[in-house]
């Protein structure tokens, strides 16, 4: 699944219809966004109902984005405080879209 960038009032960004869960096509998403430096280590991760409204998704499906992300290394969450990206967050999501695109990084 990918995301495009769309003008709307509601969504920012519009998840395709490929076959999946949207909470995972999400956290691909973002976690490009991490990858190309879009959030930068130590940032906040918008919260997760802004998260909602910019994706165009239920709150339920943000917060599993989110937890998607947090298995994975890439933000850390501070209770009271927020969710904040990762300080290695940026290798480890090249690292892992490098993965699933099926480059291995071996010759």
């Amino acid at each position: 699944m990918e995301a495009s960038l769309i003008q709307s009032e509601t969504a920012i960004y519009r998840l395709d219809n490929s076959p999946g869960y949207v909470y995972e096509a999400m956290a691909d998403h973002l976690a490009g966004r991490i990858a190309h430096g879009e959030l930068t280590a130590n940032m906040p991760l918008p919260s997760e109902r802004r998260l909602a409204e910019e994706y165009g998704v239920s709150l339920g499906t943000a917060r599993h984005a989110t937890r998607v992300l947090r298995v994975r290394g890439l933000v850390v969450t501070i209770r009271s405080k927020g969710t904040y990206i990762a300080p290695d967050a940026k290798a480890q999501a090249q690292e892992q879209l490098a993965g699933s695109n099926g480059a291995s990084g071996h010759a």
